[in-house]
């Protein structure tokens, strides 16, 4: 089951990749932008329940999805990239094992604890 969860967000991370090449933005801001979603991560420096809600706010592909949407019904192409954004880089973080946060600390997530 693994595998398979694991090649469901390979494919999830195929569509965020598809979707960007639909928007008039350069490919390296693909590249450069992935990662700033971990942004989310500086709420813990306010606590467990804090860090894990703004990391779940930015990992979370109902609300990457919801951005999206609003961006391509607008036609908000910064809405679309930011959706585009944050859904592949969730998919990428969820093939590497790294799931929604639980409120216990960083490592407790709903894929599993980090480092087992």
């Amino acid at each position: 089951m693994k595998t398979t969860l694991k090649l469901e967000e390979v494919m999830m991370f195929v569509l965020g990749i598809y979707l960007f090449s639909l928007l008039d933005y350069p490919w390296w801001w693909f590249l450069v932008l992935i990662l700033t979603p971990d942004i989310g991560m500086v709420g813990y420096i306010f606590g467990n329940k804090i860090g894990a809600f703004c990391y779940n706010l930015f990992h979370h592909k109902g609300v990457a999805i919801l951005i999206y949407l609003v961006g391509a019904y607008f036609s908000i192409p910064l809405c679309q990239l930011i959706g585009v954004i944050l859904f592949s880089h969730s998919a990428l973080d969820r093939m590497l094992g790294y799931g929604l946060k639980y409120d216990k600390g960083f490592k407790f997530t709903h894929l599993g604890e980090i480092g087992k």
